[in-house]
């Protein structure tokens, strides 16, 4: 059912009085109401909300619907990000065989889930070392900057290629590209330097390469002609800076919801069996939805969601939030209801990352490491607790990505 009060603002504040980890009440409401109505956001425009599981899906694999930025409509985040992704525009947000469907296929051998399963071991070591580091060091300690960036951070640059780059200038220039107190000037400048960065270790590689993804992009795609010097630095910033972000704001915010959710952290840490983390990863995925301001898209033809008309040049917003909490999908009635973290739940089939053709290419290695970490983390330290009520938890709620910017723990 349309409905027909006016857009309210988008996004919606987190009620601070209720649990960090839900989404905005008033999402809910849409969602067990109408389904989809309209919002306003930043600039004035006023696109449409999508909230349900099923409607959410139904709009990302529709052909009426574009992923591509340039197209009039589209609901930009803000103006930092429209201002960034112009700048370093890839495959995420393009349509098409050559603009996303190839570019893709480049990097999709990659990603594979069977190569990424491959490097549990290399995985496991690097978390390993950042946990002794963090109990040789003083209490409590912030598990932000101990465990949960340097792991993520560590492993996108092996996989690049680029181990000896500046790890925490690389974190603070994403920190750039998803605040929302950022500038356009701000994050042009921050995609300048990063794809100068990317751009330059293309170079040495296409002289001297390595066994890594950049030395194959570079032999395999630049060298030939194949593909510019500039669409694969694109390609790269877009790995690099996802490829650490994204896992370590799952890393802390899972971590906070298992600590205070003792009886579920129990069956990880207690567990010999590795399907037991593994399903623990998918249901935190689901439960935490990291990407709280939602996918965007815009319609290039008319189409119908849940009764409601998108005509073309109408942007939409797909809400990951209360999609993974919307109980047509997500409550069988043998688990928890879908507002609550039950790790035995089947959740394989969340939105986290998305759904159909610009799903989360790096979604096997986001999994990998977050089964690694979660599973070795609590039986290191049995003892891990928070060392600050959760209320006092800085979470990034000024963030287009979701997280913590600091999680103080002790043992």
């Amino acid at each position: 059912m349309l409905h027909t009060g006016d857009a309210p603002a988008y996004p919606m504040p987190r009620d601070a009085a209720r649990c960090p980890f839900d989404p905005p009440a008033e999402l809910a409401e849409i969602r067990d109401t109408d389904g989809i109505r309209r919002v306003q956001i930043w600039d004035g425009s006023r696109p449409w909300l999508v909230t349900r599981h099923a409607d959410i899906r139904a709009v990302l694999s529709h052909p009426a619907i574009s992923a591509d930025i340039d197209n009039e409509g589209y609901p930009h985040q803000s103006a930092a990000i429209r201002a960034r992704r112009s700048r370093a525009k890839t495959f995420f947000t393009a349509d098409g065989v050559e603009e996303h469907d190839e570019p893709r296929r480049v990097l999709a051998r990659e990603f594979t889930a069977k190569r990424m399963q491959s490097l549990r071991e290399v995985i496991q070591g690097v978390t390993d070392r950042a946990i002794d580091e963090m109990l040789a060091g003083e209490k409590p300690a912030d598990l932000v900057e101990k465990l949960a960036l340097p792991v993520p951070t560590v492993m996108i640059c092996d996989l690049l290629g680029a181990p000896d780059v500046d790890h925490a200038r690389v974190q603070d220039l994403t920190k750039v590209f998803v605040a929302a107190s950022s500038t356009p000037a701000d994050t042009t400048a921050a995609a300048e330097e990063l794809l100068d960065l990317i751009g330059g270790l293309l170079d040495e590689k296409a002289q001297a390469p390595g066994d890594d993804l950049l030395s194959r992009l570079a032999t395999e795609q630049l060298v030939p002609g194949l593909r510019t010097r500039e669409e694969l630095s694109r390609m790269g910033l877009l790995l690099l800076t996802a490829g650490h972000e994204t896992s370590a704001n799952m890393i802390a915010l899972g971590t906070a919801a298992l600590l205070t959710n003792p009886d579920q952290l129990a069956l990880i840490r207690d567990a010999e069996d590795p399907a037991v983390a593994a399903g623990a990863v998918e249901e935190l995925l689901r439960y935490l939805t990291i990407v709280h301001s939602g996918l965007r898209r815009v319609a290039i033809e008319d189409l119908e969601v849940a009764g409601t008309t998108i005509r073309r040049g109408e942007g939409v917003i797909l809400a990951l939030g209360p999609g993974n909490r919307d109980a047509a999908a997500f409550a069988d009635g043998e688990h928890a209801g879908p507002d609550s973290l039950d790790i035995t739940r089947p959740a394989r089939h969340h939105l986290a990352f998305g759904f159909g053709v610009h799903q989360c290419l790096g979604q096997q290695l986001a999994r990998v490491e977050l089964q690694v970490v979660f599973s070795t983390l609590f039986r290191r330290i049995p003892t891990l607790a928070l060392a600050q009520p959760l209320t006092d938890v800085p979470f990034k709620t000024d963030m287009s990505i979701y997280g913590a910017h600091e999680l103080l723990v002790t043992w």
